[in-house]
């Protein structure tokens, strides 16, 4: 199904180009959002945001004020591998990301590659520092070319909630990266698919600005 999510998202960034690099071509332009089309029962994926190599969708989440976001990009001067690398390094991450408060593994399952982590991060001021415990997996499909990392929230003993933090209690992640030639090799392709539910008041109108300003 990755496959297929990575094949589809390209196709779409194709015929979304312009005949110059980067151009985005509106059909509708009374909207003046691109609106993909998905799957019968399906809620459409609309286009908020388009660079030459960043693409972001969002679509709403049915019954709520909030949004599931799907991003496209690209990069030509990183290998797929170092990419994949950062996105599993917890501990580098408390190094780039200026966020985190917490970020550990609470437990590792060997035989599978799963792993358990503790993630607080800040949020802006006046609201409280979110927390999330969630179980992540990830594999290196050598036959289909890819590389697949995905997550969702979980409950653990070893982590109850804490006063000072919001514990996000929905959160779902996937990644899937796809060399453009080999994964030492620089340049890629990467689809992220993200929902979560950080329990905050805003209105709709307030997420989307966030997010396509942020």
């Amino acid at each position: 199904r990755s496959a297929q999510e990575m094949k589809h998202m390209e196709n779409i960034s194709g015929l979304l180009q312009g005949s110059n690099p980067g151009e985005f071509q509106r059909p509708d332009p009374r909207s003046g959002r691109e609106v993909v089309a998905v799957a019968p029962g399906e809620q459409p994926w609309e286009m908020i945001m388009d660079k030459k190599h960043f693409k972001l969708w969002r679509r709403p989440i049915e019954g709520t004020h909030l949004y599931q976001y799907r991003v496209f990009g690209s990069y030509a001067d990183v290998t797929p591998r170092q990419f994949f690398n950062v996105q599993l390094d917890t501990e580098y991450r408390k190094k780039w990301d200026s966020l985190v408060i917490k970020l550990d593994v609470i437990e590792r399952d060997l035989t599978t590659g799963s792993e358990v982590i503790h993630w607080v991060t800040h949020f802006p001021y006046p609201m409280y520092s979110r927390d999330y415990v969630y179980v992540r997996r990830y594999s290196v499909d050598k036959e289909n070319n890819l590389m697949v990392l995905v997550s969702r929230a979980v409950e653990h003993p070893s982590v109850p909630e804490d006063p000072e933090y919001v514990r996000v209690r929905t959160y779902e992640s996937q990644m899937v990266i796809r060399p453009h030639k080999s994964f030492d090799e620089n340049g890629f392709d990467y689809l992220l698919t993200y929902s979560d539910n950080p329990q905050t008041v805003f209105p709709r109108y307030c997420v989307s600005w966030m997010v396509s300003s942020g």
